[in-house]
């Protein structure tokens, strides 16, 4: 056909005539018809894969793949800096990384340590079954569970 973007002027019983014998993708070879559903699943857009490709030290990365640096430190109060908290606690928080028997500064790779070592010394099969060593264990994974809801681990 070779004519996009050209209009016809057909009645309905012809438009239909028309459409069923179109066809875009006359004198394509497969390969080249493969190649355009593939792209047609990202819009025939160009993407980029997700990952640490291209991060620095500063840890932020850009759009598009690209590491960028953050010199007037915009995103240090949301990312926070090590032994600093990103963001001012809320009582609830507070009180689950009390429970975990830790300080407000806490990371999430010391609150991960600190969980996994009370459950191993709380666990009921370390214990005897001990009621008391249970319900501690139900109130640390219950502080760690809000603590993953909150987005601090």
């Amino acid at each position: 056909m070779g004519r996009e973007g050209g209009y016809y002027l057909f009645c309905l019983d012809h438009v239909r005539q028309f459409n069923a014998s179109y066809n875009y993708f006359d004198g394509w070879s497969n390969a080249d018809v493969e190649a355009f559903q593939k792209d047609a699943v990202t819009g025939h857009r160009p993407t980029w894969k997700t990952g640490s490709d291209g991060e620095r030290a500063s840890g932020h990365k850009g759009g598009f793949g690209r590491a960028f640096e953050d010199p007037h430190a915009f995103l240090t109060g949301r990312l926070g800096r090590a032994g600093t908290p990103a963001r001012k606690l809320k009582p609830l928080e507070r009180k689950s990384l009390e429970a975990l028997g830790l300080a407000e500064g806490s990371d999430r790779a010391e609150i991960k340590a600190r969980f996994k070592e009370l459950v191993k010394r709380h666990h009921p099969d370390a214990n005897g079954g001990d009621n008391r060593s249970e319900n501690k264990l139900r109130e640390i994974i219950q502080a760690y569970n809000y603590l993953k809801q909150a987005g601090l681990v």
